[in-house]
């Protein structure tokens, strides 16, 4: 009892998931303290950001579509386009709903061709909920009406924190394989064994800014714990990527979900080709326990 979750209109993302352990109110998202701070720094840490219709770096912002060749101009980080285009979007709210079993809101927009480098307008749909039990749910759902279909990719960028530096928490999930990354964190193509999250690990001394292929035999379940809470992040068989990021302040970590690898556009790793008037849907559950 006694769990909420906060939403912003502002990019659809989620700011608050708390419950109360000891009388205290734990706020599990590292977000921001209003609506304002969000407009003016969400491309600091872009921290919750919806990753759409591209996710993490674009090499150069340039991809070759049907032919042709198109460069975004949205948000570069050094070289290279960022986290997509649709981060700081205000989406209009289409429904609300609450019940004693749940509440909803549903939000949605449509990506008007705004970029001259991806001129393919979409509609995007946000369903959150929650449920009795500490749960929280996402799914996102994007459909067009282009004559042709079009290169797509989704995701989301939240940070969490359970309290403290996440050096005293443990992540475990079921992946034994990363995507290397060169130098600019662009994946090379190639794969490297790492099976170090599978039984759980502390995560005091290791730094991460990693995608990692999740098994696909077997529900995903990415658990970060420590003494007081555990937050146990559940992606559909839409988000096969998972990236991980902690830090420097270490005070919390980005877990996200994704639809296909960094880069996608141009190396092809889970790029998706969304043929027109057609509902893709791609959905997350979040849920908080105490011992």
């Amino acid at each position: 009892m006694g769990c909420t979750a906060t939403i912003y209109a502002f990019g659809g993302l989620l700011n608050a998931f708390s419950i109360p352990i000891n009388n205290k109110i734990i706020n599990c998202v590292s977000g921001y303290q209003s609506v304002a701070e969000a407009r003016k720094t969400i491309a600091d840490s872009f921290a919750g950001a919806k990753l759409s219709p591209f996710v993490c770096r674009m090499r150069d912002g340039i991809f070759r579509w049907n032919e042709k060749n198109y460069k975004v101009h949205k948000h570069y980080l050094g070289a290279h386009a960022i986290h997509g285009l649709v981060y700081d979007m205000v989406y209009d709210i289409s429904q609300l709903e609450a019940t004693n079993e749940y509440a909803t809101v549903v939000l949605v927009k449509k990506y008007d061709a705004t970029d001259q480098g991806y001129p393919f307008p979409y509609s995007i749909e946000l369903k959150w909920t929650l449920e009795n039990n500490n749960h929280l749910s996402i799914t996102t759902t994007v459909r067009h009406e282009n004559k042709e279909a079009i290169p797509y990719a989704d995701g989301w960028h939240p940070y969490f924190s359970l309290g403290g530096k996440i050096d005293d928490s443990t992540l475990q999930f079921d992946a034994t394989q990363k995507i290397i990354f060169d130098d600019t964190l662009l994946p090379t193509g190639e794969l490297q064994k790492d099976d170090r999250f599978e039984s759980g690990l502390l995560l005091k001394d290791i730094s991460l800014d990693n995608s990692f292929i999740l098994n696909p035999t077997a529900p995903a379940d990415i658990i970060l714990s420590n003494k007081n809470i555990t937050l146990h992040v559940q992606p559909s068989g839409a988000y096969p990527i998972l990236q991980v990021y902690t830090p420097p302040h270490r005070r919390s970590i980005a877990i996200e979900n994704l639809s296909g690898a960094p880069d996608n556009f141009n190396n092809q790793i889970g790029l998706l080709v969304l043929e027109p008037n057609k509902d893709y849907s791609f959905s997350t559950v979040y849920k908080l326990s105490v011992p």
